[in-house]
């Protein structure tokens, strides 16, 4: 029933409060922590194991007793190695508890589920404490990946997880991995040791700024175009601007990746590459954004090679037809997306001066192929 936890270790109390056949009210007594002579670790153990009962009366009274187990009670358990079984019930309930979660940590039969679990939700303290542990994250990469993505983890310890991860040799699977790596590789060699306490008060001074911005201000793009075709940026994201352009290509990165629909349309326009792509493949994109990107002439050929590759938004029509009319749209992209274009779009297309004399001909051969067919 259990396999991971060797019920004939419990003393006999505990073995006849959890067997199938025990009287209901014992059962209640027991998931209510009362075992007379058990250890501590017994009885959380039985607990655990009725939080899991069929009986939803058996079951809700234990995992109430679990999430409020008396200070003695866990203090007296961590003595001892736990089952995996137990940990993972502690973790999820004192994912918040930095004094329990230091604990967990040191037990060796600690699941990689349970350090994902607790990875996904640390706070900034927790974070650190299960970051602090190099051989744990080397041995759990995932863990770090979940760090990372985790808004409340200090941005002084997501790059030292991912400079431990690159100085092993070890691809983590974040959307723009490559990316951040290149660019922890670039500030190790180019600076000194960094300001570990300024980038964690910026890194969330930007999240602050970024946050007094409206969402629904977002349904447009950041920057207008004047009578020449240039972008500028919108007066009111120059606040959140000032603050990005502060940060170091890592930040930004990991902006790209947590961040606002504001500072990815932001950050998509930045020199460095390494960060207009991050943005490009950020798991939060959304499709709206997607479709102002593919828009925009002053956007790189990279950024928009990584919409056209992008299956999810290709199947928009109008990212389709942004990209086929975008002159900075790689052309082997353009050709694999002009078959899908309406014909009455492909006539006028021809047309039109706003596409390129290449992507012209290629259209005109589509309508050819058509009048054939």
């Amino acid at each position: 029933m259990h396999p991971e936890i060797n019920l004939t270790d419990l003393p006999p109390l505990a073995q006849k409060a959890i067997a199938p056949d025990t009287p209901l009210p014992l059962k209640i007594m027991a998931a209510k922590g009362v075992l007379p002579g058990a250890r501590p670790v017994d009885v959380v153990t039985v607990i655990v194991i009725l939080g899991q009962s069929d009986v939803k009366e058996v079951a809700e009274t234990a995992r109430a007793t679990l999430k409020n187990l008396p200070r003695p009670i866990l203090d007296g358990i961590f003595g001892n190695q736990l089952p995996a079984l137990v940990l993972s019930a502690l973790a999820e309930d004192y994912c918040e508890k930095p004094e329990v979660v230091e604990k967990l940590l040191r037990q060796s039969n600690i699941s990689a589920g349970s350090l994902q679990f607790l990875a996904e939700r640390a706070t900034e303290r927790i974070g650190e404490l299960i970051a602090t542990n190099e051989q744990l994250m080397l041995a759990n990469p995932i863990v770090i990946e979940k760090l990372y993505m985790n808004k409340q983890v200090r941005m002084s310890t997501a790059d030292r997880l991912i400079e431990l991860a690159v100085r092993n040799h070890i691809e983590l699977g974040i959307p723009a991995f490559k990316e951040v790596a290149a660019a922890i590789r670039n500030e190790l060699i180019t600076e000194s040791t960094p300001d570990l306490t300024f980038d964690d008060i910026l890194f969330k001074g930007v999240d602050s700024v970024a946050a007094e911005i409206s969402p629904a201000v977002i349904e447009e793009d950041t920057h207008d175009v004047d009578e020449e075709g240039l972008e500028y940026l919108k007066e009111q994201f120059v606040p959140l601007y000032q603050q990005i352009a502060q940060m170091t290509v890592t930040q930004k990165i990991r902006r790209a990746m947590l961040g606002t629909a504001a500072e990815r349309l932001l950050l998509i326009r930045d020199s460095n590459r390494l960060v207009s792509t991050a943005v490009a493949k950020s798991p939060l994109l959304r499709e709206n954004e997607a479709v102002l990107i593919s828009a925009s002439r002053a956007m790189s050929d990279n950024v928009l090679r990584e919409i056209a590759m992008n299956r999810e938004f290709t199947r928009n029509y109008q990212i389709k037809y942004n990209l086929v009319v975008n002159p900075r749209t790689p052309f082997s992209f353009v050709a694999r997306l002009i078959p899908h274009l309406r014909e009455a779009d492909l006539k006028g297309l021809v047309k039109s001066k706003n596409v390129t004399s290449t992507v012209t001909q290629a259209i005109r051969q589509q309508l050819d192929r058509k009048k054939k067919n």
